[in-house]
């Protein structure tokens, strides 16, 4: 829990900057992360997801990386960015050597805290866009996916990733435990399908939960729960996270 909180702090702080340097005119925040700094997902995340939505030329994604990092050693971090900005999808990690030690997390002085940061140059077309004040650790104005466009990208996850992360098995019981939630943006689902090779057919409001079930009957379920549980606030969050559980919920969201 703790080098969680760690690494959201962290995650706050480079965000911050991107917000300061201007990245959210193009960027969009998107993924689990995005859902937690803004609708209150109870796990902890890894990466920083963004999409570019408006066209930025060039994209200044390792710029926006080295102000992360002059802004890390201005306030005395020791600090390590590596970009590769060379495939559609740019990534980049800041690495924070020491940090776990200093915090009291790690006994190896050099162990390193990092986060993943990702942008999508080539996201599928459809995506909704909204803008959020959000307070968590720092108070950051973001522009992000709306909220059908979150449960899209969560769905193309679900169903475009060769095995059932308990990631987004998780996020996905939250998301349809809420019966508030919109229904997905289907234009951007579909879009995402085949840009990633998808061999079925378009999915549908009628349709889509079919999908997403058919994915989840086959799944390793003992390994969906061991990938999610070290990220969950509350450890009893797990004994929620059943095939059965899910199921029932995809069959309440046609009600």
């Amino acid at each position: 829990m703790a080098r969680c909180l760690a690494r959201e702090y962290l995650q706050a702080r480079i965000l911050q900057t991107l917000q300061e340097r201007g990245a959210f005119r193009c960027w969009a925040f998107q993924g689990g992360t995005a859902l937690r700094f803004l609708y209150g997902l109870p796990r902890f995340s890894e990466d920083l997801d963004f999409a570019l939505e408006r066209a930025e030329a060039p994209v200044a994604f390792r710029d926006y990386l080295k102000s992360v990092a002059a802004d890390f050693a201005a306030e005395g971090y020791a600090v390590r960015v590596t970009v590769n900005d060379r495939k559609t999808v740019r990534a980049a990690f800041v690495n924070l050597p020491g940090l776990p030690f200093e915090l009291g997390l790690s006994p190896h002085r050099s162990e390193v805290l990092s986060v993943k940061v990702e942008l999508d140059t080539r996201p599928p077309a459809g995506a909704g866009l909204a803008t959020s004040i959000v307070r968590r650790h720092v108070t950051l104005h973001l522009q992000h996916h709306d909220p059908a466009s979150l449960l899209a990208g969560k769905l193309h996850a679900v169903l475009a990733r060769p095995w059932l992360k308990g990631r987004d098995v998780f996020d996905l019981v939250w998301y349809l435990s809420d019966r508030s939630w919109p229904a997905p943006n289907l234009t951007l689902l579909n879009n995402a399908l085949a840009q990633t090779g998808w061999g079925g057919p378009a999915l549908t409001a009628h349709t889509w939960r079919k999908a997403v079930a058919r994915k989840v009957a086959s799944a390793d379920w003992g390994g969906v729960v061991r990938d999610v549980r070290p990220f969950l606030e509350r450890e009893q969050d797990a004994d929620l996270l059943t095939r059965a559980n899910l199921l029932k919920l995809l069959a309440q969201s046609q009600d």
